[in-house]
């Protein structure tokens, strides 16, 4: 194709209100696996019993570690991240909100926290998501590696990202940066 005919095709970018306006004209139905990450629709791939058994443990052990005064825990919800950005996170820990988010969804100054468990979306969450979380502010995030069977912590968010990151090596002492001196233990995770 030449440069002439490129320039006769665009790629439309989708904002959020236009996402969500598919949604409501049922082009996009809840059982559709797919977000909108810069504007574009990505789908996302099936999700597998090891994923779903990794964010229900960290579920079940968060909510033993928090309460509700601390924080909501929102399990793959949307966030909108931006005009252009609404992922939805295996794992949110939102600010408390009286309604609980039913008026609107979380922003980046609602989140404490963020966790992505990758089964097969290693690549995708560590060089996609997580710079765009970073990029939104988002204070901090984990990267749950099933196949390596580690637990990356990202710090210090960015326009160029994570300013810090680390492996996490005892799972039962983990200490997100919401939890003030608390104690978040993910043993068996793995």
């Amino acid at each position: 194709m030449s440069a002439t005919a490129e320039a006769l095709y665009h790629r439309h970018r989708f904002s959020v209100d236009d996402y969500e306006r598919l949604g409501q004209a049922n082009i996009l139905g809840e059982d559709d696996r797919v977000e909108l990450i810069d504007g574009e629709i990505v789908d996302m791939p099936p999700i597998g019993s090891p994923h779903s058994g990794a964010v229900n443990r960290i579920a079940n052990r968060i909510t033993r570690a928090f309460s509700e005064t601390d924080a909501i825990l929102a399990t793959q919800n949307p966030l909108r991240l931006s005009d252009f950005s609404e992922p939805e996170p295996d794992i949110a820990l939102l600010r408390p909100r009286a309604d609980f988010y039913a008026k609107r969804h979380p922003r980046p100054e609602d989140v404490l926290l963020l966790i992505e468990v990758a089964e097969t979306s290693l690549r995708y969450d560590r060089d996609k998501k997580l710079p765009l979380y970073a990029r939104a502010g988002i204070p901090e995030s984990w990267l749950v590696d099933l196949s390596g069977t580690v637990l990356w912590l990202y710090r210090d968010p960015g326009p160029e990202g994570y300013a810090s990151v680390s492996q996490a090596w005892d799972l039962s002492a983990l200490r997100p940066l919401c939890l003030n001196q608390g104690v978040l233990d993910l043993s068996g995770l793995f």
